[in-house]
C-alpha cells in the first residue's frame, strides 16, 4: 500500500513545466502603517526553483510567511493555480497548505522526538494510514535525504546539516506539490550547504516538485535557482526578476549587480548552470 501511495502522489505532483503554480499579484506587505514591500508581481512556475533574494531586512522571510498563510497581505492577491488563497475559506487554505512542505531556517525539529517520530507527525495528523505504512514512508523519506538508519536518533545526536535534512524529510512527508525553504544554508559549512543544494536539485528533478527558497547565499542562488525575484529594502519594492544567471549577465541595476557580484561572484555565477 505504501508504494502505491507514493506512486499516486508523485503522479499528482507532476505539473506541466512553465505553467503558473503560484501567482503573486499587486502584493503589499505592511506592519500597520509601515510598508515592508509594495507592488510585488511575479509568477512561480511548475518545477521552478524560485529564489526570493535581496539584502538583510528587505522582507524576504515576510514574503514567505504571506505565501504560506502565516501573515495576511495589506493589499493584493496570492493565487495557487486558479485559487485566490487569501479569499478562500479557512478549510480551503488548510487544504492548499497540506500540499506544501516547509523547511524552516533552524530545521524546527521537536528535540524530544526521534527523527522517525518527527517525520511521522504530518502523516499521523493528516492521513488515516496505518502505523506500518507510516513507518515505511518515514523510512523512505529519511533515505531520500541520506539519513537511512538514523530513524531512532534524536536531533541533538546529529549535526546541523543532518538536522536540516531531517527537517526536509518531514517537509516531504505528505508528498507536497511545493517545498518552501527559509534560508536553508544558514549555519551550514560550505560542504554541507553544497550537499543540501544538490539534494534540492535532485528532489525537484526526481519528484517534479516546485521549490521556493528564501536566501541571500550566492553559491546557492547560482547553483539551484532558475527563476527569482529581487526585493529592495530602500525602495520597498521588487526591482528585478528572472533567472539569476540572466540577471547577472544583463541587469543594469547597480543594486542587483552589486548583490550578485559581491565577493567575486561573477566568475562563480557565470560558470554555474
Amino acid at each position: 500500500m505504501c508504494w502505491a501511495y507514493e506512486r499516486d502522489m508523485m503522479t499528482l505532483n507532476t505539473g506541466a513545466k512553465n505553467t503558473p503554480h503560484i501567482i503573486v499579484s499587486d502584493l503589499t506587505m505592511a506592519y500597520g502603517d509601515f510598508v515592508i514591500q509594495r507592488n510585488l508581481n511575479f509568477t512561480v512556475n511548475h518545477n521552478d526553483i524560485f529564489i526570493i533574494m535581496g539584502g538583510s531586512g528587505c522582507g524576504k522571510s515576510t514574503l514567505l510567511r504571506h505565501m504560506i498563510g502565516l501573515q495576511s497581505p495589506a493589499k493584493g492577491q496570492i493565487y495557487y493555480g486558479d485559487i485566490n488563497f487569501w479569499h478562500a475559506d479557512p478549510a480551503e487554505r488548510s487544504r492548499l497548505m497540506q500540499k506544501c512542505g516547509i523547511l524552516y531556517q533552524k530545521g524546527a525539529l521537536w528535540s524530544s522526538m526521534t527523527l522517525a517520530e518527527n517525520v511521522a507527525l504530518p502523516l499521523e495528523e493528516y492521513t488515516d494510514l496505518p502505523a506500518r505504512d507510516i513507518n515505511e514512508i518515514v523510512a523512505l523519506k529519511l533515505a531520500l535525504v541520506g539519513l537511512a538508519g538514523y530513524e531512532e536518533f534524536y536531533p541533538s545526536e546529529i549535526s546541523g546539516g543532518m538536522q536540516k535534512r531531517a527537517g526536509l524529510a518531514r517537509a516531504m512527508a505528505l508528498d507536497p506539490d511545493i517545498l518552501f525553504f527559509d534560508e536553508p544554508s544558514a549555519g551550514l559549512d560550505p560542504v554541507s550547504a553544497k550537499r543540501l543544494d544538490d539534494l534540492i536539485l535532485e528532489l525537484r528533478d526526481s519528484l517534479g516538485t516546485t521549490v521556493v527558497v528564501v536566501t541571500h547565499e550566492l553559491a546557492s542562488i547560482f547553483a539551484i535557482g532558475n527563476n527569482s525575484v529581487f526585493l529592495d529594502g530602500e525602495t520597498h519594492t521588487m526591482i528585478a526578476q528572472g533567472d539569476p544567471h540572466m540577471l547577472l549577465a544583463e541587469t543594469d541595476d547597480p543594486k542587483v549587480k552589486e548583490f550578485l557580484t559581491r565577493g567575486g561572484a561573477v566568475s562563480a555565477g557565470a560558470g554555474a548552470g
